[in-house]
């Protein structure tokens, strides 16, 4: 752990939801370039359309064929708008289904990383099958029998994270955010004033100290001073260690195992909490 990682429980919960928002925070394409090689992206959901803001495809990791998926929201303004801020439509989900059947075909295993405040949530959006998309996303990672591991590195947003986010491992970015919805809507439902967002931050629990308290994630990766964006290279060398620390242990287990595992992880969610810490 380098010297320059923010002590625990220095900023607020509110202070971590902006770090979590900050535009230049690493995504998916970032510690895809950081982390992989040889990566080619896959495209549509051979139904309709291709939804940019899920990034998906085959690459390898220290050598090892692997599967990435993760929303994608970019940095500059016109990419953000090409990706819908990360926000992704039922094609989208379609897509990383697709993708995540040809990773089970060829027994590869699934990296995921989660950015998003949530699915999108127009007309169409909804006219399409959106939450048949996300619950068939869900279903399909409960069954897979191949490693899944996911990183929430920025928002994590309701059954639009959730969707990419049913791993046997489920780690986060120190300043990540995980939670139902944002803290903005939870206000605006709760106390029908969405300028109480900061205070929505405290009560939701949706920091990783939080959600390793209650056993929702697995473990959090430090990092730098001031959040990743500050140091993108700090936080890639830690995250690097620790993926292939998770894959090496899931990859002793047997497929029916894998599958078992991530069933018993999700169906204690909220009962009992097996604290695995810090990186």
């Amino acid at each position: 752990m380098s010297d320059n990682l923010v002590p625990v429980d220095v900023l607020t919960a509110a202070q971590r939801v902006a770090i979590a928002r900050h535009p230049g925070r690493p995504g998916v394409a970032e510690i895809v370039d950081a982390l992989f090689t040889d990566f080619f992206e896959q495209r549509g959901d051979r139904a309709a359309i291709d939804d940019r803001s899920i990034m998906g495809g085959i690459a390898r990791f220290h050598g090892r064929p692997v599967t990435i998926l993760g929303n994608r929201k970019g940095t500059e303004i016109e990419d953000r708008i090409a990706f819908n801020f990360g926000m992704a439509s039922p094609e989208g989900y379609r897509k990383a289904q697709r993708i995540m059947l040809q990773a089970q075909k060829f027994g590869r295993p699934i990296f995921t990383f989660v950015d998003t405040s949530g699915a999108y949530p127009g007309l169409e959006a909804e006219a399409h099958g959106q939450g048949e998309a996300i619950a068939r996303s869900i279903e399909l990672m409960s069954s897979l029998t191949v490693p899944v591991i996911s990183v929430i590195c920025g928002e994590g947003g309701s059954g639009g994270a959730l969707a990419l986010a049913v791993g046997n491992r489920v780690i986060m970015l120190e300043n990540a955010v995980y939670s139902v919805l944002s803290p903005e809507g939870f206000a605006s439902i709760l106390w029908k004033d969405a300028s109480r967002a900061d205070e929505a931050c405290e009560v939701m629990k949706l920091t990783a100290d939080d959600l390793l308290e209650l056993g929702v994630i697995d473990g959090i990766i430090p990092e730098p001073a001031g959040g990743a964006h500050e140091n993108p290279q700090a936080l890639f060398q830690v995250l690097d260690t620790q993926l292939s620390r998770e894959l090496e242990e899931l990859s002793k287990m047997s497929p029916t195992a894998l599958a078992n595992d991530r069933y018993r992880k999700f169906r204690a969610v909220g009962t009992t909490a097996v604290k695995r810490g810090r990186v």
